[in-house]
Formats: C-alpha cells, sequence, structure tokens
C-alpha cells in the first residue's frame, strides 16, 4: 500500500524554481439581467473586481499550497499592473529576487467577466516579443545566480508564448541543469514546443501536442496518442512525455511504454490554471521518488480537483491527500 501522507510531507522539503511567463488574472464578477440596446450584447452589472497571481506565479502558487518553496523567475513591465504582481506577491509570501522589471515590456494581464458561474468574456493586455538580447542574457544570469546559490530540486518551464522563455533559455539553462542533476519539467505552448531538448517531463495538453508536432492525432486511440508522444521522447531525448487529454485524462510514456490514467467524473465549473495544476503537482511527485505512472495519477486528480472551482485557484492539499487515499492508495 502506497503512503501518501509520507510522500506528500516531503512536498515541505522541496524547493521547486518555476521560470515563465507570470501574468495578473483580473476579474470583474456581476449579473446579467438586460441586453443593451446600443447592441446585442449583455450588460453587466458589476459587483466585484479581484486581480490574482496567474501564470507562472499561479505554478509558484500551487507548490506553496503542496508545501514546498517555490522560487519564482521572470519578467515583468515597468508599469502600474507590475506594481500591482510584486504587491501579490508580497501578499502571498512570495520571493521575488527572480523577478526582473523592464520598460519595453508590458505586464501581461487578463481580466475576465464574469456573470454568476458564467464566462463571457476575456481581455487581454500584454507583450508577446521574446526577449531582447541583453535582457535575455541579464535574465539568465539571474537564474543561474539563484541555481548557484540554492538547493534546487526541479525546474519547471511554464510557457505561455509570451516571450520570456527564449530558445536560449532554455538551452542555457536545462544545460545547467544537466550538469547539476536537476530535473527539468515543461508545460510547453507552440512556440517553443521543439525547442525543450533534454528535458525530464514534457506535458503538452491534446491540442497543444497536434499544433506542435503538426499532426492530427486521434484523440479517441490511446495507441495514436503514445505514437505521437513517441516522437517526443526520441526525437527530443525527453525522458517522460506527459500528455493531458482533458475527458479523456492522462497518457504518460517514456518512449518505450505508457500508462494511460482515466479522467474523474467531475462537476465542472472552470479548466483556467488546470494546467499550472497538474506540472507543479507532477514536480514535487517526480522529486519526491514517485513511479512516473503514478505521478501522472495524482496530477490527474489535482487537475480535476481546481476544475471544480471557478477562476485560477491554487490546489489544496488535504483534499488532494484525501483523494489519492481514497483512489489510488
Amino acid at each position: 500500500m502506497i503512503n501518501f501522507q509520507h510522500i506528500f510531507d516531503k512536498f515541505d522539503a522541496l524547493t521547486v524554481m518555476v521560470i515563465g511567463d507570470v501574468m495578473v488574472d483580473a476579474y470583474t464578477w456581476g449579473e446579467v439581467s438586460r441586453i443593451s440596446p446600443e447592441a446585442p450584447v449583455p450588460i453587466l452589472a458589476s459587483a466585484q473586481r479581484e486581480r490574482r497571481l496567474g501564470g507562472a506565479a499561479n505554478v509558484a502558487l500551487n507548490l506553496q499550497a503542496l508545501g514546498a518553496t517555490p522560487l519564482l523567475c521572470s519578467v515583468v513591465g515597468n508599469d502600474s499592473e507590475a506594481g500591482a504582481f510584486m504587491k501579490m506577491l508580497g501578499a502571498s509570501r512570495l520571493s521575488q529576487v527572480g523577478m526582473l522589471a523592464d520598460s519595453s515590456r508590458l505586464t501581461t494581464t487578463k481580466t475576465r467577466v464574469i456573470a454568476g458561474a458564467q464566462h463571457l468574456l476575456r481581455i487581454d493586455e500584454e507583450t508577446t516579443k521574446p526577449l531582447h538580447e541583453g535582457l535575455e542574457k541579464a535574465f539568465f544570469a539571474q537564474v543561474e545566480q539563484l541555481i548557484a546559490g540554492e538547493k534546487i530540486d526541479a525546474i519547471i518551464f511554464e510557457d505561455y508564448d509570451k516571450g520570456v522563455i527564449t530558445p536560449n533559455i532554455i538551452r542555457w539553462v536545462v544545460n545547467l541543469a544537466g550538469i547539476r542533476k536537476i530535473p527539468t519539467l515543461v508545460d510547453p505552448k507552440k512556440r517553443n514546443f521543439l525547442e525543450y531538448r533534454n528535458v525530464t517531463l514534457f506535458k503538452p495538453n491534446f491540442k497543444e501536442l497536434c499544433e506542435g508536432l503538426k499532426e492530427d492525432v486521434d484523440k479517441k486511440s490511446y495507441d495514436a496518442i503514445f505514437a505521437a508522444a513517441q516522437k517526443i521522447n526520441r526525437q527530443m531525448n525527453v525522458r517522460y512525455a506527459m500528455v493531458t487529454l482533458s475527458e479523456r485524462g492522462v497518457l504518460v510514456s517514456d518512449g518505450e511504454q505508457y500508462a494511460a490514467v482515466p479522467a474523474e467524473r467531475r462537476n465542472i465549473a472552470d479548466v483556467s490554471g488546470a494546467g499550472d495544476t497538474v506540472i507543479s503537482v507532477a514536480s514535487l511527485c517526480l522529486s519526491a521518488g514517485m513511479a512516473i505512472p503514478l505521478v501522472a495519477a495524482v496530477a490527474n486528480l489535482a487537475g480535476g480537483l481546481v476544475c471544480e472551482k471557478v477562476g485560477v485557484v491554487p490546489v489544496n492539499k488535504k483534499l488532494l491527500l484525501e483523494e489519492c487515499i481514497k483512489k489510488l492508495a
């Protein structure tokens, strides 16, 4: 029988570096009772506004919620939203030592307009161009210094295609992690998909898998998904490819064989942030010595739990532990 309590207790001693695109998740909540006379659109009577940490910062929040110490590394703008972001980092007791600000960039802000439990609209303000050469070198120097000065148990690349992660950053960090024997995990997007060579775990969702490989894959066939995952394992020298499949669960491949974990029945309220939770849980389970099929199963449970909540929220460690004991022990 698996002692999940012992494994989850190990999380408290782990430090995970998170490199990637951070953002402010802003929410406007309210009710809709009529349609605008100016255009056929609903009128939202705004009742509440809120800002939350998003993107790679949500991965850091998930790691923190699970008991680990996150070390967040990213670049924001020199604007009011950056000030709000830094203030939220402080309020959440997250370190700012890995953060850089640069006036050439906007701080990514996603504003979601929600009526009751219905997501009506999202407004994005962002810079998506890659870091310029000087900023790229300054950012890596900061990451390199932190890796040299801290005991890092894992590194997560949280890529939202906003430009903080570049091919050079990937290559430099993965090489440094390899020298120091630090596992590297990736939550990819389209732009850098094929750049993540020699990483430990690569976690695309199904859409990202098809777009990244430029292939049509039959989602109903685990064998077809495994064949696509094998290309990641072999062509990119990735140890584990873990593909999230929403209603079909998760498939994980080591290049020779695969394990498929079916999805749990859930009352899905909002899928926002589920991928952040999955990569966070996977990094800690892998660092704690868990076998890869079980890593996939625990991460799958965690992703399902956060989908029951509206908005981007970190996973609840106590609830996840209870689910693991009930369904996987």
